[in-house]
């Protein structure tokens, strides 16, 4: 909660409050603050309160407001804004069939015992996932109305928060916030393109390539969690002449500098235990599996 009501406060509503997201009640009272209500007021998707009145604010109320689906409390008075608040009407049941593509499975982005989750998409502006309740299955009904109480009464920067619900006899659906980066399956049990690339400059390169420097600040990943190898400055570059071999110098990182496939498998294994190549567990006496956790 943020109260700064009654603090003679002047000049236009800082662009810093905009990325308070996870506030759910903000006082602006009794001030001099001035200018429009700037549209970034819609980042804010978890306000449950609003007080702006009794300041100088001025021009039209943004249509924004409307998209704040759990606001319960608004209070705009003894400003000079003009208009009206326009709800949004996008998370209609036919609107949310629609933006879905009828959940189709190309956007399906997990499904579960009382549901499936989709994307869907805004007027190319907003993402969100929409959560469609599987109501043939025993028990949806009440895995809904359980999902809406404990999102609803919740709320923390590492829970995805609801933006929306809604229900009737053949219709339940939650509209929750989207996570463009995926799930920790996808990661999991995402193809081995680290892999891959590293085939591809052992075999099927023109001339072999050594990597030589295989760690996990070298393995990027683009928008779809899809991992790409980087950084050649030290690899070998070995070329097959009369049985001899060329190769440039290296440099490699304490803790990697090995074959590139024994890099790759301590790579997996800092993966697996968090713990960094040169830590002192793996130089102890006792280096099993205990030792490791």
């Amino acid at each position: 909660n943020l109260s700064l009501a009654s603090n003679e406060l002047i000049s236009v509503i800082p662009s810093t409050f905009w990325n308070l997201k996870d506030i759910l009640y903000l006082n602006l009272s009794l001030n001099s603050l001035t200018g429009p209500i700037p549209l970034e007021i819609e980042n804010l998707k978890v306000l449950v309160k609003i007080y702006f009145s009794m300041n100088n604010f001025a021009g039209v109320i943004p249509n924004a407001i409307g998209c704040l689906n759990i606001l319960q409390h608004l209070f705009l008075g003894y400003n000079r804004l003009q208009g009206s608040i326009s709800y949004s009407k996008w998370f209609s049941c036919l609107e949310l069939c629609r933006v879905t593509n009828g959940f189709s499975e190309d956007n399906l982005i997990s499904r579960g015992g009382f549901g499936s989750i989709h994307k869907a998409r805004i007027q190319d502006r907003m993402e969100f996932s929409v959560k469609g309740f599987h109501l043939q299955c025993s028990g949806a009904f009440k895995s809904f109305d359980f999902e809406c109480d404990v999102m609803k009464s919740t709320c923390y920067r590492n829970l995805i928060k609801i933006i929306s619900s809604r229900s009737n006899e053949d219709f339940k659906v939650l509209v929750l916030e989207y996570m463009p980066r995926g799930s920790l399956e996808k990661c999991l049990y995402s193809s081995n393109y680290v892999g891959f690339a590293l085939e591809y400059l052992h075999f099927d390169y023109s001339v072999l390539i050594i990597h030589y420097d295989l760690k996990p600040s070298n393995v990027l990943f683009d928008d779809n969690i899809v991992t790409h190898l980087s950084d050649f400055g030290i690899a070998k570059l070995l070329i097959r002449e009369d049985h001899f071999m060329i190769q440039t110098q290296t440099l490699a990182t304490i803790g990697y500098m090995a074959s590139y496939v024994y890099s790759f498998g301590i790579m997996l294994l800092e993966v697996f235990t968090r713990k960094k190549p040169t830590n002192k567990i793996f130089f102890s006496q006792r280096n099993d599996i205990k030792a490791l956790g």
